[in-house]
């Protein structure tokens, strides 16, 4: 119960629309009279809720056209495991209706003709993932470029990535309105990045981009036409074999569209490559602001002229709990408690967002809320 409202109190903060309720309520499983997920994509309606028993479900593919629609996985995870089919040459799950939801499921081994594969193809509307697995497919979730779409990832696990090309990534938003992610885990890329989004906005929050040892990743977490982006208490890191020195870009391939903006703040950044680079942002955008995070590698932070940058920190590993097993906690006793600042507000598509971290990472893939105000730099408070 108390899991549940952190998710409702996380989707206010994101912007996700709460679902109505159910208008009609279809069960799906190998006792019931619907046993595919391609059966009750044939029998939903606007508004229906359909819980799934859990369990394996092979080549069972389909396209969701219905607003209002929730998918809920029941006694434990659903996996969809592709097994060759696709719908539409897309992926597993094609979705095009408005406020539809998705909690429980796993999306395994997307493969289509054209490589391009997704778990799931958002081509439509709005959705809202909660504890979503993507896993050996050639894209996890891949969205159209539809600029009235909004996308919400809520504690949802995006790992290994079946083929590299370069164009296949864990995540990959194009030019739609609004992107929501809070404590999801990003990892084990394979050439393509961890996190691209075009997305007009971008929340990225109490997050784990982190490749991950045998990580060949590009971006940990690119912006590639800028937009408004908030990327607050997160933990972004490249392994030794990550494919680019980047961990961050912004506006790569040209700023496009309105306001661009980029707030980086309480972050704890991890560089294992000998001569990785933390941020490179193109040449237009100004308005870039860098607080309250850590540095952790042999590379040190420079600020470009211009940005306002405070109170970020060059850390060791040493300095953390057990950084060699991935606790990037700072130890009790470290000197940087207290050296964090106040950074503000920002105005996130025409929202005032607060700079200060609510909730923080807890592994694996979802967040935890704070007990207290925050008094360590970086992402993890506790």
């Amino acid at each position: 119960m108390q899991r549940r409202g952190a998710l409702l109190g996380l989707g206010a903060l994101l912007g996700a629309r709460a679902v109505a309720a159910p208008k009609q309520v279809l069960k799906v499983g190998p006792r019931e009279a619907l046993r595919s997920l391609a059966s009750a994509a044939q029998a939903a309606t606007d508004g229906t809720l359909i819980e799934v028993e859990a369990g394996d479900y092979l080549a069972d593919v389909a396209t969701w056209p219905q607003h209002e629609l929730t998918l809920r996985a029941v006694g434990g995870r659903v996996r969809l495991i592709a097994s060759g089919a696709h719908a539409q040459g897309k992926g597993i799950f094609v979705t095009r209706g408005q406020r539809q939801r998705i909690e429980g499921f796993d999306f395994i081994g997307a493969r289509v003709p054209d490589r391009n594969g997704a778990g799931i193809r958002l081509e439509a509307g709005s959705l809202t993932l909660v504890d979503c697995r993507f896993e050996d497919n050639e894209n996890g979730v891949l969205t159209s470029n539809d600029p009235a779409v909004e996308l919400d990832l809520i504690d949802c696990d995006f790992g290994r990535i079946a083929m590299g090309t370069g164009q296949t990534h864990n995540c990959y938003v194009g030019t739609i309105a609004r992107l929501g992610v809070t404590g999801c885990h990003f990892h084990s890329g394979l050439m393509g990045h961890l996190l691209k989004s075009r997305a007009r906005t971008n929340q990225v929050l109490y997050s784990r981009l982190v490749d991950g040892i045998g990580g060949r990743a590009s971006y940990e977490l690119e912006f590639p036409n800028g937009g408004q982006n908030l990327v607050m208490g997160n933990l972004i890191g490249q392994s030794t074999s990550s494919e680019n020195p980047h961990l961050i870009s912004v506006g790569a391939e040209g700023l496009r569209g309105g306001a661009h903006a980029l707030w980086l703040v309480h972050n704890t950044c991890i560089d294992d490559r000998p001569s990785g680079i933390w941020l490179r942002v193109a040449a237009g955008l100004t308005d870039v602001h860098v607080a309250n995070n850590l540095f952790v590698g042999r590379r040190s932070f420079e600020p470009a002229a211009g940005w306002d940058a405070h109170h970020n920190h060059q850390a060791d590993w040493e300095a953390f709990v057990r950084a060699n097993r991935e606790d990037w906690r700072l130890k009790p006793d470290s000197g940087l408690r207290g050296k964090i600042a106040a950074a503000g507000q920002m105005d996130l598509g025409g929202r005032r967002v607060e700079l200060l971290p609510t909730r923080q990472y807890a592994h694996p893939a979802h967040s935890v809320a704070l007990t207290q105000p925050p008094v360590w730099p970086g992402a993890l408070q506790t």
